[in-house]
Formats: C-alpha cells, sequence, structure tokens
C-alpha cells in the first residue's frame, strides 16, 4: 500500500498535530520527523490529524516529515514472545540495551522476534498441500520453551480455503513460509494483529473452574474463575505488586503476562530481576519459561504507558487461541488512566472526574471485557484471565479509576492499610473484599469436597461478628464481653494468623493445596462450634484458650506440607480428644 506523507504544524508533548494526512484512516500507524518516531493517528479533523507518539518526542521542529504506513498499531505474533522482555510497542528491551545501552533512543527500532533463531515445525496431522484450510486451524506446532509447546495456527484474516501449497517439516525462522493458499496468501511461523482489535472466537462460555493460586484468602474467600476479572486496589506500600508476584508464580495458568505500566523504575526492575530466578513449581524450570514481560515504566514516554495494556492482552489471545489459559497481571491500571488523563488534557477536551476523560468508562469496559473463556475456532477450550492493580491516591476507593473498574470486574480484593502495616500479607481485607464466581466455581469445589460453600460462608460470617464486636471491645475492653461472644474474638483471631495470613519465605507455607487450604478452615471452624457448645454447657473460655490443640491448629499452615495431609488429620484427632475431655467433664458438672 502507498505510502502518505505529511508535516508537523504543532507539537503538544506526545501528541503532534500534522497536516496532508486526510486520506489516511484513523489509529493508522505514522512515523514522525528526522528519527522516525512511531505515532498513531487517534483524530482527523478538518484536514488536520491530531497524532498520539510513543516515543521521546525532545528536538522535534515544526515542519517535519510525517509518513503513516497505512496499517494498525499491531504486534508481531509467533514463537519466540515466551521469555522476552518488550515495551509498551513491542520493542525487545533487551536486545536494545545491548545495541544502544542502558538508555532507549527514540527512533530506534529492532524485530520484535528473533528472525535468526531457526524453529523446528512439525505438521499437524492431516495437513498438507490440497486440504482445506478455516481461521484458527492449527497447521503444527514448535517447541518454543521446555515449558510451552507453541501451535501455529493459520491468521485469523486468512480468507483462502485450501492449502495449495505446504512446506511440511523443517527448520524455520519466525518469518519462515510454510504454506500458501489459492489465493496467493502466504502463511508463516508468525503473523501481525491490531492491538486495539479482540481476537475472533467461535464463541464465549460461561466461566466454571477457579484459576488456584495456592493463596488461601483467594481460592476459599474469593475466588476468581479462570476467563474471570480482578482488580486489586490499594495504597502505596499495601502489596498490590506483592499479590500480583505471589499469583503469578503460583497460579495454574499456562502462560503469565506481566504488564508493568507506569510503575518506579525501581519496581519493575525486581520484577525483571527476580522473574528470572523464580523456578515454575509445577515444571521445576525457570518461570520465564512461560512468562512474557511488558516493562512500561514512569519515566518512559506517557502514550507507550497508554498503548501496552493493548499489547498485552493481545499477546495473551494469542496464545488462548492455542487452547491454553493464559493470566495477565495488569500493574497498574491507574497509570494508564493517568496516561489517558494527559493525553486527553493535551488535547484539550473537556475533563470529567478528577481531570479523567469522560471516555474512562468506556475504556476500562474494552479493556475487562476482552477476558474470559472461550471456544477456539479449532474447538479448544481457552481462557484470559484479568487481574488489574489499582493504585488510589491516599489509598481512597472512592476515587473514578476504582470505582469505574469495578463496575466491569467480579472479584475485588480489597488491600487493607491497617493489614499491610502488621505485616499481615496478603493484606487484602475481608470486609470491603468480594467475589461473584463463588457460586460459578461451587461444582468444581464440591467434587472436591462438599463442605466448602457451608465452611467458607460460616469464616466470612464469623470474621463479620468480630468486626462488629472489636467496636464494642475498643469502647470498654474486652471483659464487658460475655464468654460465648469472646470465643468469637479467639477463633477470629485464629482465622487471621492460621489462615488468612500467608508467608512468602515458608517453604510449606508459600503456597497451599485446595485440599490443605479446606482442611485448615474446616477445622478451625469445627473448634469454634464444639467450643461454643461446651461454654454454653458453663465451661470458662480459659479452659478453651489453654487447649495445646489452639495453638496445634494455628500451626498446620507451616508444620503440615501439602502432601503431609495425615499430620493435618492428626491435628483434628487431638483437636476432638481435648475437646471431648472439656465436654464429659462439663456435661457431668451440668448433670450434677
Amino acid at each position: 500500500m502507498t505510502e502518505i506523507e505529511g508535516r508537523v504544524t504543532r507539537i503538544s508533548g506526545p501528541i503532534v498535530y500534522a497536516e496532508g494526512l486526510d486520506a489516511c484512516a484513523l489509529y493508522d500507524v505514522v512515523e514522525v520527523g528526522e528519527r522516525a518516531v512511531t505515532g498513531e493517528i487517534i483524530r482527523m479533523k478538518h484536514g488536520m490529524a491530531t497524532l498520539q507518539v510513543y516515543e521521546d518526542v525532545t528536538g522535534m521542529t515544526i515542519g517535519e516529515k510525517v509518513i503513516s504506513r497505512r496499517r494498525p498499531l499491531s504486534v508481531k505474533l509467533g514463537p519466540g514472545l515466551i521469555g522476552t522482555i518488550y515495551d509498551g510497542i513491542q520493542r525487545p528491551l533487551e536486545r536494545l540495551f545491548l545495541d544502544t545501552g542502558a538508555f532507549l533512543q527514540a527512533g530506534v527500532r529492532s524485530e520484535p522476534l528473533d528472525l535468526e533463531k531457526r524453529w523446528n515445525f512439525q505438521p499437524a496431522d492431516g495437513v498438507q498441500s490440497g486440504c482445506a484450510i478455516f481461521p484458527g486451524m492449527p497447521l503444527g506446532t514448535v517447541q518454543e520453551t521446555a515449558s510451552v509447546q507453541h501451535s501455529i495456527l493459520v491468521p485469523p484474516f486468512i480468507r483462502g480455503r485450501v492449502l495449495t501449497a505446504f512446506s511440511g517439516a523443517g527448520e524455520y525462522t519466525a518469518d519462515g513460509e510454510i504454506g500458501e493458499t489459492e489465493l496467493g496468501e502466504k502463511i508463516r511461523l508468525s503473523h501481525y494483529w491490531p492491538v486495539r482489535s479482540p481476537r475472533p472466537s467461535a464463541r464465549k462460555l460461561a466461566v466454571s473452574e477457579p484459576l488456584l493460586t495456592g493463596q488461601r484468602v483467594i481460592d476459599v474467600f474469593f475466588p476468581i474463575a479462570k476467563g474471570g476479572t480482578a482488580a486489586i486496589p490499594g495504597g502505596f506500600g499495601t502489596g498490590k505488586t506483592m499479590t500480583q508476584h505471589a499469583i503469578a508464580k503460583w497460579c495454574d495458568a499456562d502462560i503469565i503476562v506481566y504488564i508493568g505500566c507506569g510503575e518506579r523504575g525501581n519496581e519493575m526492575t525486581d520484577v525483571l530481576t527476580e522473574f528470572p530466578g523464580l523456578i515454575d513449581p509445577r515444571t521445576g524450570r525457570s518461570l520465564m519459561e512461560r512468562t512474557i514481560l511488558i516493562a512500561n515504566t514512569s519515566n518512559m514516554p506517557v502514550a507507550a504507558r497508554e498503548v501496552s495494556l493493548y499489547s498485552g492482552i493481545t499477546l495473551a489471545e494469542y496464545y488462548r487461541d492455542m487452547g491454553l489459559d493464559v493470566a495477565i497481571m495488569a500493574d497498574s491500571t491507574s497509570r494508564w488512566a493517568e496516561a489517558l488523563r494527559e493525553l486527553s488534557g493535551r488535547m484539550e477536551e473537556m475533563p470529567a472526574e478528577e481531570g479523567y476523560p469522560a471516555y474512562l468508562p468506556t475504556r476500562l469496559a474494552e479493556f475487562y471485557e476482552r477476558a474470559g473463556q472461550v471456544n477456539t475456532m479449532a474447538g479448544k477450550t481457552g481462557s484470559v484471565t484479568l487481574i488489574g492493580a489499582v493504585s488510589p491516591a491516599g489509598g481512597d476507593f472512592s476515587e473514578p479509576v476504582t470505582q469505574h473498574t469495578k463496575r466491569f470486574i467480579r472479584c475485588f480484593w480489597a488491600l487493607d492499610r491497617d493489614l499491610a502495616n502488621a505485616r499481615h500479607y496478603p493484606a487484602i481485607g475481608w470486609i470491603e473484599s468480594y467475589s461473584e464466581y463463588a457460586e460459578e466455581v461451587k461444582p468444581w469445589w464440591d467434587k472436591l469436597d462438599p463442605r466448602w460453600s457451608a465452611v467458607r460462608m460460616q469464616a466470612l460470617e464469623l470474621l463479620k461478628k468480630e468486626q462488629r464486636l472489636q467496636q464494642i471491645v475498643r469502647l470498654i475492653g474486652p471483659d464487658a464481653l460475655p464468654d460465648s461472644e469472646r470465643i468469637i474474638l479467639v477463633v477470629a483471631e485464629m482465622i487471621k494468623n492460621g489462615f488468612l495470613q500467608q508467608s512468602a519465605f515458608d517453604d510449606a507455607d508459600m503456597y497451599s493445596v485446595p485440599e490443605k487450604q479446606l482442611l485448615i478452615l474446616s477445622i478451625m471452624m469445627s473448634f469454634y462450634r464444639r467450643a461454643a457448645g461446651i461454654i454454653r454447657n458453663g465451661c470458662p473460655l480459659a479452659k478453651i484458650t489453654a487447649l495445646p490443640c489452639r495453638e496445634s491448629i494455628v500451626r498446620i499452615k507451616t508444620a503440615c506440607t501439602n502432601k503431609d495431609i495425615a499430620g493435618i488429620h492428626a491435628v483434628e484427632e487431638q483437636m476432638n480428644q481435648q475437646l471431648d475431655e472439656l465436654d464429659r467433664l462439663y456435661r457431668k458438672a451440668g448433670v450434677v
């Protein structure tokens, strides 16, 4: 397609105005100025184009040329994505570091995929010259990493229905041609896809299976389904990034896409240095063998921050189409919304709440609605689970980004500053948090243990009662409460310390399998029911709290490994013996 050339007429930071681009389309990619920095047409008006530039525009002058490539902003999809660190417009940062040094230069380019590496392509059964094809059909596989087998699919935009030429098994580069349709369309190991367009699927499915994270407060109290959406709001230092790290390491997704959107450079550095050293618990290999990182720090051009979320979710949809479960960690959508606000201000648009653009809810909806579990074009089942961190200023959950996000997500993990200050991690507060996926994942838990729903609701109700009692305690002290209510405080403290709090540095506690999670909580609720009954028979609370089993129950999380189910049952048996002894004693005393 013929390129179109225009001229810069006005510059306002990352927003550039140009003339001579009348024949271009909205969201066409442009190269701006002498350094050919990447941009995108975001508005057309009376022959004047408004450009959003994704790189540094320092030194650009009026009159410099603008060249339209007549195509939308796209990412390159193919083998070699896994383990790579990109910026928001899919520039490979490690490769650019070797070429240009520590500081990213405007206009510097490098291929998103390594075009020198050759991949061993193995055709799928029945794929050969003359066979019928359709968009999304698997043509074969390459072993991308030791942990990921990469399916080569017919791109969604292919219109030809017959594979007239097929090269078969062999060694190919990412741009290597493996086939051709009757319309002359070339099929390669890689292809481009526009980031703002959701990739097609056969149909969207209702979610039914939980995304297991190994974090007890999430899996049992506030579960998220595969294909679900969740938000982690919290003020500075409450543990948003740490919670996302734990989920990324332990969740049972096949692929992790981590998007550092507008975060501090030192925080993103921690991610880049820690992730390669993390060991995938399922394979025993590096977690980077199933992870893609997108690093767009707060000191990088603000417009690239805006597009980084779209780049990340497009990569996720690509692997979803292979029938894989993908989890996206977006850290943070507040910084993304701030980029929208700055760009909107540069374009002199009418501001809405707190200066954010009026279309903020629409953009949030477009992003979160690309999550989901689907039937792929090839009939497989894949999912994209989206977990976005929100950073409200001062921890104020009433600000626009948090409030609008709550409209489009179904799982809300509210981080509590008091818990974080007390070093209680994950600092997910059980009062403000909620999950609307509990009913959808209940059949899955019922197959494991039908007690899950009842025990979960009983524990949450007890924690709510404890919060109300704490208000009385702060006014008049705990001694004013009867033992029947003080036992609620005791058991709530056991749940907080022995179930909700989890150590990332303890080998036995950093990850809990569902069986262990449910057993711990069931034992605690059983302790509460039996202790409350014994107190009604006249037993003083001090006798209950003095039982050795109480400390043993709290220590199950570290004392018993995930495989030591027998050890957990031994603690339960010890508890029953000690409570039986008290029960007999006070039943006898009651009869006399």
